[in-house]
């Protein structure tokens, strides 16, 4: 199939606006979400698997990390049903309930990972600026209460996706309505930024006022303080590649779809930005197995001990690494 069309309804006339899917595109799309796919698949699974062999109580941070990481791999099961819509050339063969719930796995597992990311940064707050006086409140359980508020907090915002028709027939294909083809109206927008700005305003505020108190001066030892600079660096990057662009792309998109003056050249350009920004947000699955390493330390002892087993100073290491003498110092270790 050369290519597919996508027509999007122009306001100057009665003309419809076509977009090309070229037979390019979509093959590169379609390998982009393979590979992705298994980067991301064996990643999160060979982290769910060494946080449920972790020692020891559960920190706050690992049990935020153990949601996000379930999260991504929600969302990473639907990258072989992307594949195969770019791989078919934009047609959808799969049938109505399938792109139901295509649509519904993106939304809910992209928020629930901002929100878990955001529950990260909140923690390590905590933990970094509060240390003796967060004792009490950060603990597993409150983390698994929240975690699991914020699962249905999500789920309930997104369920109205499962019950609305998403397919429609386009130049005799069927096409999924929730890959790239999303309505935009104004009510969609206020949706985007209400459920984007809260978590990633709070990660920017609680990581800006980390950094604020290391460089202040805090207790933490000096490769501690690198190691907290590089997971605040590398989290703050997963949202400037994979949520960022997304959001502002989807918003430009809102806006200038729905502006009557937007010439048809411009509509396409805008099409072609959703298409690629939708897709770098899958990386977010591919990249967050680096959080775990870098910003848990039971994690990367226990992937140490997975890969060195006959290395037994590796163990001891760690766990002397974990028992500080300073109450603060403790704290901020468990998270980084």
């Amino acid at each position: 199939m050369e290519s597919a069309t996508m027509h999007l309804p122009s306001n100057q006339s009665s003309e419809s606006c076509v977009v090309l899917e070229t037979t390019i595109e979509n093959q590169l799309f379609g390998w982009f979400y393979l590979v992705v796919f298994v980067l991301a698949l064996s990643g999160n699974s060979l982290a769910l698997w060494i946080f449920s062999h972790q020692r020891g109580v559960s920190s706050p941070a690992n049990v935020f990390l153990i949601h996000l990481a379930v999260a991504d791999l929600s969302y990473v099961i639907i990258l072989p049903l992307r594949a195969t819509y770019h791989f078919t050339g934009g047609h959808w063969p799969l049938g109505e309930v399938p792109c139901r719930v295509v649509g519904f796995l993106f939304y809910v597992n992209m928020y629930a990972s901002l929100y878990f990311l955001a529950c990260v940064a909140g923690d390590r707050y905590l933990a970094v600026v509060h240390a003796v006086r967060s004792l009490k409140i950060r603990r597993a359980r409150y983390a698994q209460i929240i975690s699991f508020s914020l699962w249905v907090l999500v789920t309930v915002s997104m369920a109205p996706l499962l019950v609305t028709h998403q397919t429609a027939q386009v130049d005799n294909m069927t096409v999924c309505l929730q890959l790239y083809r999303e309505k935009a109206s104004r009510n969609a927008l206020i949706s985007l930024a209400v459920a984007f700005m809260p978590p990633f305003l709070a990660t920017l505020s609680c990581y800006l006022l980390i950094i604020h108190s290391l460089h202040r001066g805090s207790r933490l030892e000096p490769a501690l303080k690198l190691r907290a600079l590089r997971t605040i660096g590398l989290v703050m990057l997963i949202y400037v590649v994979c949520f960022l662009p997304y959001h502002m792309s989807r918003a430009t998109f809102i806006l200038g779809y729905s502006h009557p003056d937007v010439s048809c050249q411009t509509r396409r350009g805008l099409s072609l930005a959703n298409r690629l920004t939708s897709s770098l947000t899958c990386l977010n699955g591919a990249m967050d197995p680096l959080v775990y390493l870098f910003g848990a330390e039971k994690f990367r002892g226990t992937l140490r001990r997975l890969f060195c087993k006959d290395n037994g100073g590796m163990s001891g290491a760690t766990s002397g690494e974990l028992k500080g003498t300073h109450e603060s110092s403790v704290s901020a270790k468990s998270e980084f």
